[in-house]
């Protein structure tokens, strides 16, 4: 319990330290004019109170990633807390917030047009098909995953109880995406933002009132996976692709242009993008520590439970800890959470297309036009799902490894950003950093994962160094290239 303490004053720590650096580097501009203002329209952009914009993010953002994703890195070990911490302040709050505020400094930008503003042309078009795959797959799996929980809630558990909520939630989502943002998502998203963090701090309650035995940072970092029944994964890479959205993840670069459009000033920028952030590394840290006494402190004997899914400990443990009340309402924000994630995900999508295309959405059938495909391609997936007996956990690792990847590409185009601007500083460290280690994080999992070229888990490290060097190497390139145009 003392690392999970000293892991919760650490990300609070550096909110305040390392997010006025971050802060300062960019240098927000309270005088600018947003695109929320310039740019109103009813349906996009809108402006909105900072305290809902942050509501928002923050609901954006988490869906089931720290949850279950913490659930499943808690396996690993005290290791988890640590990738959270350092991951939340170093990697996944400076990624947050260099892409709203670049989103904000070019018109409400998405994502593709951020990288291709940095890169050119031709990488703008493949970001654009590429984060759009990612988004069906973040859409598809915050349909499935939230189903299967009120399925064995609210049904049988049986495979048709659970397609009939999937079905349910993408009807929902086909509202969501096409209704003004301030229609469904600023009216109501706030509430369920408000049970997640009741449920988290619920949780939090109750880990200093029963104080288990949960492994510290000075009982060893090494990897407890196998002690719990998960064989063949190493630490490094796979906790790092496992813990995605309680540390960085490129999905969150997706949304944050969405809560762009609708802030007033760019001051905000740091409590929004980098607090929501730390904000969820909270979150993850709690459902980790909570994991721990799942799997290392006798809490699946006291449960009657064998082997556990990440759901089941969700069901589990806020019974047994949170009441039939608690635990209602903390069900509730782990099935709002990825429900809220996956609407905003497939209205990304269509931001996406819309400004490739240079779509005006202000009219219902202009929206709908493009957001037929993305509705068609989320179906097909769902398909695959049901169809296969392993689809879920299939497309689960590949929207890991493209999330992660996508991180990668963000970061990359912020530190071009940084290396332009000030070609002689070494500012672009702040995200050139985190860049080489994403990028070397995602093309060692790409060798050695088994869904993946499946390598043999002992050729690790070497090819960690291997794409550590490559890595090290294009940002040397990029960095000697600028200075001497300049």
């Amino acid at each position: 319990m003392l690392s999970f303490i000293i892991s919760i004053l650490a990300l609070i720590a550096g909110y305040f330290i390392y997010g006025k650096i971050v802060e300062r580097v960019f240098g927000p501009d309270p005088s600018r004019v947003t695109p929320a203002v310039a740019m109103q329209d009813g349906v996009d952009y809108v402006p909105m109170p900072t305290w809902k914009v942050f509501m928002i993010q923050f609901l954006n953002i988490a869906g089931t990633g720290p949850i279950f994703g913490a659930i499943m890195g808690a396996k690993f070990g005290p290791s988890c807390y640590l990738w959270i911490v350092l991951g939340s302040i170093f990697a996944g709050g400076v990624h947050d917030y260099f892409s709203g505020m670049l989103s904000m400094r070019n018109k409400g930008a998405t994502l593709p047009e951020i990288v291709g503003g940095q890169f050119g042309r031709g990488s703008r078009t493949a970001i654009i098909i590429f984060t759009t795959v990612v988004l069906l797959m973040v859409g598809t799996v915050f349909v499935y995953s939230p189903a299967l929980i009120l399925g064995g809630l609210a049904g049988d558990g049986s495979s048709s109880a659970i397609l009939i909520w999937a079905l349910a939630i993408l009807g929902y989502y086909i509202i969501a995406t096409l209704l003004p943002v301030d229609k469904i998502i600023g009216k109501i998203y706030p509430l369920f933002a408000f049970a997640l963090l009741f449920m988290a701090a619920s949780l939090m309650v109750c880990l200093f009132v029963h104080w288990p035995s949960i492994p510290e940072f000075w009982s060893g970092l090494g990897n407890r996976a196998a002690s719990v029944g998960v064989k063949g994964q190493n630490i490094f890479p796979c906790l790092f692709i496992t813990v995605a959205c309680g540390a960085i993840s490129g999905f969150h670069g997706t949304q944050s242009p969405i809560m762009a459009r609708c802030l007033t000033n760019e001051k905000m920028g740091r409590p929004i993008f980098y607090g929501a952030m730390i904000v969820e590394g909270i979150v993850a840290l709690i459902w980790a520590a909570v994991s721990s006494y799942f799997f290392f402190d006798g809490g699946m004997q006291e449960c009657g439970m064998q082997s556990a899914s990440a759901p089941q400990v969700v069901t589990a443990v806020s019974k047994h800890w949170l009441g039939i009340v608690g635990s209602i309402l903390a069900i509730l924000g782990v099935v709002a959470a990825p429900i809220t994630s996956g609407d905003t995900a497939l209205r990304g999508a269509r931001l996406n297309i819309a400004d490739f295309f240079h779509m005006r959405q202000d009219k219902i059938g202009k929206r709908l036009a493009v957001s037929i495909p993305i509705f068609a391609g989320v179906g097909l997936l769902l398909w695959f799902n049901v169809r296969f007996e392993d689809g879920f956990n299939v497309i689960w690792r590949y929207f890991g490894l493209s999330n992660q990847l996508l991180a990668t590409f963000m970061l990359a185009a912020a530190t071009m950003y940084l290396l332009r601007r000030k070609p002689q500083s070494w500012q672009f460290l702040l995200t050139g950093v985190p860049a080489a280690f994403m990028f070397t994080v995602c093309m060692t999992f790409l060798c050695v994962d088994k869904t993946c070229f499946g390598l043999p888990l002992e050729w690790t490290g070497w090819l960690a160094a291997v794409w550590a060097s490559i890595g090290v190497i294009l940002e040397i390139i990029a960095v000697v290239s600028i200075r001497r145009k300049k």
